[in-house]
């Protein structure tokens, strides 16, 4: 296996440009994710990896050899799709060996690296059955053992569950991510689902519009979101924005909406002022009577051992994770009470994070 780097790649059809100076680094054996929505570069950006795509600009390195340039065939990658892309007129083992069969191998050969290839994805026994009647999930093992069977130096998946059920689709993460474990691959994989991304990544890179948003583990992602988008991309339900004019500085400590001062997370930038938004996740709510920050509830959903509450504030929707017995009642005023050190504020012009949350124990810039 080997790292991946990405030098200030760009990607242009015509005047419309997909990939926008894209610059990171996929260490050796690391499980990668490109997350965001549709149309926003995920799937061009892995597409230049494999080679499938030239970028207009920029540099890419595999094992430190630069292939920028190179076909996909002379890159030593294997590409998991969406569809499955199997041959129906092969059987499970005749699909798994195939690229095995395109090399030249030995037959004896090929049996043995299917025979192993199907023995770590558990389908060890599907080996004779023709592939058009297995089930999704067993079919996307299939996928994988194609490209396991290679032993490339990585793997590229692009959305490979997304044509999955909920209980198979649950049950492919985990396997996925175990798999993973196992064969110490380094994997890039695309999606736009938020919850494959924090079951399975290592480090994911958010993009937006052509643009890597953020860059980090799914931990820092999540409670020290760098962009608004990020910080609503992420979570379920996302983090709750309240809108007001203000102004912070160096050393400052609180800002006041509807009377309420509102301790503030470190600083990021020196200062701001203007239109800013603060951030808070559901979870970080509680309700506190003794709140000058106060809102109507408006709706409940429950969810076994907690709810989610919905309050409409004179700067917007909030919505808290309450545990699912505390009463509350449509119509009931509540005050609103937040967890500083997981506050995060932003300028709503630019969008960036002025202050970021506190991870647990630690400090950073």
């Amino acid at each position: 296996m080997a790292e991946i780097r990405v030098e200030n790649v760009q990607k242009s059809f015509g005047a419309f440009t997909a990939v926008k100076g894209s610059t990171f680094t996929i260490e050796d054996g690391e499980f990668f994710v490109m997350l965001g929505p549709s149309g926003c570069g995920k799937t061009t950006t892995l597409r230049m990896i494999a080679g499938l795509e030239l970028p207009t600009s920029g540099k890419i390195l595999l094992g430190g050899e630069d292939v920028t340039f190179n076909r996909a065939a002379a890159r030593d990658i294997a590409f998991v799709f969406q569809l499955f892309a199997l041959y129906p007129h092969m059987n499970v083992r005749q699909n798994i060996g195939f690229p095995l069969k395109c090399q030249g191998m030995p037959g004896a050969e090929i049996r043995k690296a299917v025979d192993e290839a199907a023995r770590l994805l558990r389908i060890d026994h599907l080996l004779n059955r023709s592939v058009s009647g297995l089930a999704g999930g067993d079919r996307q093992r299939v996928a994988l053992g194609r490209c396991i069977v290679r032993r490339p130096k990585a793997f590229l998946m692009d959305e490979p569950l997304g044509t999955l059920d909920t209980e198979f689709r649950d049950l492919m993460v985990r396997e996925l991510r175990e798999l993973h474990n196992r064969i110490g691959a380094t994997t890039v994989y695309v999606t736009h689902d938020q919850l494959e991304a924090m079951a399975m990544a290592d480090k994911i890179a958010v993009m937006n519009h052509g643009v890597i948003e953020q860059f980090g583990r799914p931990q820092e992602i999540y409670d020290r979101p760098a962009t608004m988008f990020v910080a609503d991309f992420l979570g379920s339900p996302p983090m709750n924005f309240l809108t007001f004019e203000g102004a912070v500085a160096t050393g400052q400590q609180a800002v006041r909406i509807n009377g309420a001062d509102i301790a503030l997370p470190e600083l990021r930038e020196d200062r701001a002022a203007g239109e800013l938004a603060l951030g808070v996740r559901p979870e970080h709510i509680r309700f506190d009577d003794a709140s000058a920050l106060r809102g109507q509830v408006f709706g409940a959903e429950y969810l076994g051992t907690t709810q989610i509450v919905a309050v409409e504030t004179a700067h917007g929707p909030i919505k808290a994770r309450l545990p699912a017995d505390r009463v509350v009642r449509t119509g009931e005023t509540v005050g609103l009470a937040f967890r500083s050190q997981n506050l995060s504020l932003f300028d709503r012009k630019s969008g960036r994070a002025i202050r970021s949350a506190l991870l647990e124990g630690s400090r950073h810039g």
